[in-house]
């Protein structure tokens, strides 16, 4: 059975509703699926809780979600490219979970992967511990932390068959299959889809079993977040 939408659009009426959790893929401008994010800005849900890396910049990614008010909440570790981001949290206009980068990437494997919480030793002793069990094993404290379970999961790949097995390409792996696990319905935007069987089972980064809906966008911007050069000589 095909997995394949004709639009992110059509992948994503049913499924996204107010005051949802959603997760998204991507590092930086790095692998984020900006079909799905500018389908999910145009659908006019509000009051989403939005789980990445970050929140993406001024206009792009999830800075466009965040220019139309309709996040509520971000859980994220890096949160410092963007203006429109810094102004709504200053203003108390946004909530903000922060999250230690390592840590937010093992409570979307742990949710993906079925735990309900685990225990680091990263955050103790300061504001990320505040509010959360600590517990000493073998003469060190440790914190708890829940896993990470979003209503939605959106991610990006390079490629997919129908049956929804992916292939990330280099970097832009990042964050995704953590994310595409972790959710109770993932839709994967990919730049190439082909039949299923024509990828060697060897080669898929992350099994069709994950992902429930496909979108294809052969052309995506793939817009770079900062570009430093030198003056040629």
């Amino acid at each position: 059975m095909s997995k394949l939408y004709p639009s992110a659009a059509a992948a994503l009426a049913d499924i996204v509703r107010d005051g949802q959790t959603i997760a998204v893929g991507g590092f930086g401008l790095c692998g984020i699926p900006e079909a799905l994010i500018a389908a999910l800005r145009d659908s006019g849900v509000r009051g989403l809780t939005c789980i990445s890396n970050n929140a993406g910049v001024d206009g792009f990614g999830l800075g466009q979600l965040l220019a139309t008010r309709q996040v509520r909440k971000m859980i994220a570790s890096y949160v410092g490219e963007n203006k429109e981001f810094e102004r709504q949290y200053l203003a108390g206009e946004l909530e903000l979970e922060f999250t230690p980068q390592g840590t937010l990437a093992e409570k979307l494997r742990a949710g993906g992967a079925g735990i309900p919480a685990f225990f680091t030793k990263t955050g103790v002793g300061t504001i990320v511990a505040e509010g959360k069990e600590l517990r000493e094993f073998d003469g060190e404290t440790y914190v708890m932390e829940r896993a990470l379970v979003p209503d939605v999961s959106l991610v990006k790949a390079w490629k997919a068959d129908r049956a929804g097995n992916l292939v990330f390409r280099r970097t832009a792996r990042n964050f995704n299959p953590n994310v595409a696990m972790a959710g109770k319905i993932t839709v994967a935007e990919v730049e190439t889809v082909v039949d299923t069987g024509d990828i060697d089972p060897d080669a898929v980064h992350l099994p069709g079993i994950f992902v429930h809906r496909i979108v294809h966008n052969p052309t995506p911007e793939k817009r770079i977040e900062q570009r430093t050069v030198r003056a040629a000589r």
